[in-house]
């Protein structure tokens, strides 16, 4: 492999630099057009539940340990609740309720459930191309799972904290940082593309080259004559 000139390689690249520019700003200006004119916009609108306590107590009851007592049983079906907030019981009836059009897969996918560490509480966030629709969609997961707990454990041990609300911005849209990004990735595209046409440049430039490939003396160089302006 020959051995790369680090000093003919920085002069090469300032040399070149607006190639480099220019591969630069088109990406800029292509991820700049993507964004603006092909990303589809999505929304994200999250609601949050939590496991209320479903003890009762009477004069006799030791309130302490009833409440840990609650506290443990709701943890351990925080998990259990997690599933039947995106079982085919659940979205059906969403589905049905709002006359929607996807099916029940596609909207499961859109739903994402996750619960805070050792805390009774869980979200329900909906992601759709309509702000509305994905506040409409976890609103409605939510009362129709708050309900089919009831019809399932004979008991209403759940209760919304926040409803979800309607987004004014996209999640996956962020134009400053995304044109930033593009222009990053621009300015490595156009040093890799000088870097080829430099390493896969054999013309000889200067007389220590002639000399080094040649292993003879130079004894002239014939300078480019330039015309003279009339």
């Amino acid at each position: 492999m020959e051995e790369i000139n680090l000093t003919d390689l920085l002069k090469y690249f300032i040399s070149k630099i607006l190639i480099i520019i220019l591969i630069t700003i088109f990406c800029g200006l292509i991820g700049s057009m993507y964004s603006l004119f092909i990303q589809t916009p999505m929304y994200k609108s999250k609601t949050t539940l939590l496991l209320a306590n479903v003890t009762t107590f009477d004069s006799n009851t030791n309130v302490s340990t009833g409440l840990t007592a609650d506290i443990t049983l709701n943890q351990k079906l925080v998990s259990t609740y997690r599933e039947i907030i995106t079982s085919k019981r659940v979205l059906n009836q969403v589905i049905k309720k709002l006359e929607l059009k996807y099916e029940y897969e596609e909207l499961k996918k859109m739903i994402t459930v996750d619960s805070v560490s050792n805390t009774e509480i869980i979200s329900v966030t909906v992601t759709n191309a309509d702000p509305e629709m994905a506040s409409k969609i976890a609103n409605e997961v939510a009362n129709t799972f708050c309900d089919v707990i009831v019809t399932i454990y004979q008991i209403q041990n759940v209760n919304i904290i926040d409803k979800a609300e309607v987004s004014d911005l996209p999640y996956n849209i962020n134009l400053v940082k995304q044109v930033i990004i593009y222009l990053l990735i621009g300015f490595v595209l156009g040093c890799a593309v000088v870097f080829v046409i430099y390493y896969f440049d054999t013309t000889l430039k200067t007389k220590e080259e002639i000399e080094e490939k040649v292993g003879l003396p130079v004894l002239g160089i014939i300078p480019i004559r330039k015309e003279a302006r009339k």
